[in-house]
């Protein structure tokens, strides 16, 4: 009897010690993919891994995807937080909309030259956070009322860190009917990070009309958690390769957005 129960204790003891180890593997991997959202605790942090920061090309089935997407609606009013070159064809697949392209590299906005008619809008903005401040912005914005999204922001305020100020008027007055977040690049913790742009997503999208919002790059933790917290998981619809659709639903009752 003794012996038996010495086995079973013998037994017990190891699988305690085999889940024990793997929760500190699962544990030590979490830390040190985490580090994005609070870089100040990783000394790696101005050295980022390969494949985390990276700002990748659109794979041919994900374009068909935020085409389709754009197709539905269109004519519709499209918003796009950042420029590469294969969002040039958008405004043609958007033939008959409005299509406003907000990007933070000069470089960049000379591809739209003579590109931009009276449908097609290029505007220049200025990040001014950057990617390493994305863990003191999401507290910011958990502890702050002045960035709750719960009944939609009625006017945008400086008390809140993370909502971008300096908007073009022409983008706040409108109600977009889908709005991609691809841009700023992010590609770098000292380079500007998407915190502000998938906020102010979420903040123009419930001022709108059911509004989709399409985010890239949700591999990485900041498009991840960021898109959690202002899009919600219950909003998200659809997904391709790195791209998230949320469809955001129109609040009541809801006063135009105004600058401050």
């Amino acid at each position: 009897m003794k012996m038996s129960l010495t086995k079973r204790k013998l037994t017990l003891i190891l699988i305690f010690i085999l889940v024990s180890a793997s929760l500190l593997r699962v544990l030590r991997i979490t830390i040190n993919t985490s580090y994005i959202l609070n870089p100040e605790q990783d000394p790696k942090a101005t050295n980022p891994r390969p494949g985390i920061y990276g700002n990748k090309v659109l794979s041919e089935k994900e374009l068909c995807f935020l085409s389709d997407i754009i197709l539905k609606k269109s004519p519709c009013n499209l918003l796009v937080f950042g420029l590469e070159d294969q969002y040039l064809k958008l405004p043609a697949i958007n033939e008959g909309g409005k299509t406003v392209f907000l990007e933070d590299k000069p470089e960049k906005l000379i591809k739209m030259t003579g590109n931009v008619n009276g449908s097609t809008q290029v505007f220049r903005i200025r990040y001014k956070t950057s990617a390493k401040e994305a863990y003191k912005l999401l507290k910011h914005a958990r502890t702050h009322s002045s960035c709750s999204l719960r009944s939609g922001i009625r006017t945008l305020t400086a008390k809140c860190k993370i909502a971008l100020t300096g908007l073009p008027k022409e983008v706040l007055k409108t109600k977009w009917d889908v709005i991609v977040v691809d841009g700023p690049g992010g590609d770098g913790p000292e380079s500007p990070g998407r915190m502000g742009a998938i906020y102010m997503a979420g903040a123009l999208a419930r001022a709108g009309n059911g509004t989709n919002v399409v985010v890239h790059d949700v591999d990485r933790m900041i498009e991840k958690w960021f898109s959690w917290e202002f899009l919600s998981e219950k909003n998200l619809v659809s997904s391709k390769g790195k791209f998230w659709n949320f469809k955001i639903a129109q609040k009541k009752k809801l006063v135009p957005l105004k600058q401050v």
